[in-house]
């Protein structure tokens, strides 16, 4: 794969991740959830837009630059209190709502991180440098969605940490 069938490929993939979560925002009725569909939706956007700035960039110069991406994602103390507040809120039927769409946002970002992955590899040392920070974003991604879904699962786990044992019960 070409370095710039690379940022073209990427960008499909930023932009359907972004996609779902304009989507999800768009169709919940709680704040909290919107509120993190609208992080990860803002961030997603960035990443659109900072791959057709360097496809721009390689096809009119032959090379890209380089810049630090950061993430949007916030930390996991402020996602447990919007957690609080989804589970508050939702009600049975919204919380299945939730639950597919977060599970439709899980799919999406692990495809998307193992691509990334996959391209590090394969690209020569130009690539590897544009695409590596995209890796750990993207796990970052997975992280919270599935903290999320977990969360709204009520699995037990949270942060692939367990909350409860009833073992000890």
């Amino acid at each position: 794969m070409t370095l710039e069938e690379a940022i073209k490929t990427a960008l499909e993939y930023e932009r359907k991740i972004r996609d779902i979560y304009e989507n999800a925002s768009e169709h919940t009725s709680h704040d909290a959830a919107r509120r993190i569909y609208g992080i990860l939706g803002q961030e997603e956007q960035t990443h659109v837009d900072y791959l057709a700035e360097k496809l721009k960039e390689w096809r009119k110069t032959g090379a890209v630059t380089i810049k630090k991406l950061k993430t949007a994602v916030p930390s996991y103390d402020a996602i447990s209190d919007e957690e609080s507040r989804i589970k508050t809120e939702l009600s049975e039927d919204d919380l299945n709502d939730e639950k597919r769409t977060l599970s439709k946002a899980l799919r999406a970002e692990i495809e998307t991180s193992e691509f990334y992955k996959k391209i590090v590899e394969e690209l020569p040392p130009e690539g590897k440098e544009l695409f590596a920070p995209f890796i750990e974003i993207e796990d970052r991604h997975i992280n919270a969605v599935q903290a999320e879904l977990d969360y709204v699962s009520k699995t037990g786990f949270w942060f692939d940490c367990k909350e409860f044992d009833m073992e000890g019960w």
